[in-house]
């Protein structure tokens, strides 16, 4: 993402960082572990506060990785994690994934968890990433899809929701329903082995029910998206209200549940 051009529609509030610190490896880069070898040269782009950063960063020990953000307070937050992991070798900085400071041919891996859904020119994003990835390497990326996420109960709030999200992200330049459209931006950045998988986050045991329901409870009353949602007339803030509340009460329902639909490419150089 470009520090001046796409618009981030999440923002950076706590309830965000908060879901973005609980990704891990594991649970987000599954998809692509079982590729990486000690040795290979790692770029992680869109790193957030570096909890996948760092994991992939032990998994390739001794490589060279390199991570960046359009976010000044992303990049700040993944040196303070590398700096108590003992990552002192992990380079990290401010970037531009149109604009990569790389040479060409630079990595063996470059890597992506939920950044195009929120660019504008994904292919031109993924063209470029290609341009820094060798030959016999991997460009890897994993996006939400929010038109294939499913619950239960159904409760007419959560559908407001989704509408509002991907309006709200739509108007900000972004594709929120990206993770079906991955193997053909692929494709069309001139990738022609591409491995199209999908995999997917649920939330059903109580905490983690409270945990997922009260984190989009308080962005749909406090954060960027919010914000963007009532300045932009997409919604009212008495709107955003009644939603937080029907989170709230779908998280207390005990046999309520939800997953999130992940589309995955490992784009072959």
């Amino acid at each position: 993402m470009s520090a001046t051009s796409d618009r981030y529609v999440h923002g950076h509030h706590d309830a965000v960082l908060r879901s973005h610190r609980w990704r891990t490896v594991a649970n987000s880069a599954a998809y692509l572990a079982d590729r990486l070898r000690p040795g290979h040269d790692l770029l992680d782009v869109g790193c957030g506060p570096g909890t996948i950063t760092v994991e992939l960063a032990d998994l390739v020990a001794p490589g060279r990785v390199v991570a960046i953000d359009a976010a000044a307070t992303a990049v700040t937050a993944t040196r303070e994690l590398a700096d108590r992991t003992g990552l002192t070798e992990l380079a990290v900085r401010v970037g531009d994934v149109y604009a990569l400071d790389e040479a060409d041919d630079s990595f063996d891996v470059v890597h992506a968890h939920q950044l195009l859904q929120h660019l504008s020119d994904p292919v031109a994003a993924l063209r470029e990433m290609r341009r820094v990835c060798r030959p016999g390497g991997v460009v890897a990326a994993r996006d939400a899809d929010y038109a294939a996420m499913t619950w239960f109960p159904e409760p007419p709030a959560l559908e407001r929701w989704r509408s509002i999200y991907r309006r709200v992200a739509s108007a900000s330049g972004g594709q929120p329903d990206a993770g079906r459209r991955l193997a053909g931006w692929a494709r069309r950045a001139g990738f022609t082995e591409v491995l199209a998988t999908a995999s997917t986050w649920c939330y059903a045991e109580p905490a983690d029910r409270r945990w997922w329901g009260g984190l989009w409870a308080q962005r749909m009353t406090e954060s960027t998206i919010a914000a963007r949602a009532v300045d932009e007339g997409h919604s009212t803030s008495a709107e955003l209200a009644e939603i937080a509340d029907g989170w709230r009460d779908w998280a207390a329902d005990e046999d309520a549940w939800f997953a999130v639909l992940h589309g995955e490419v490992l784009c072959l150089v």
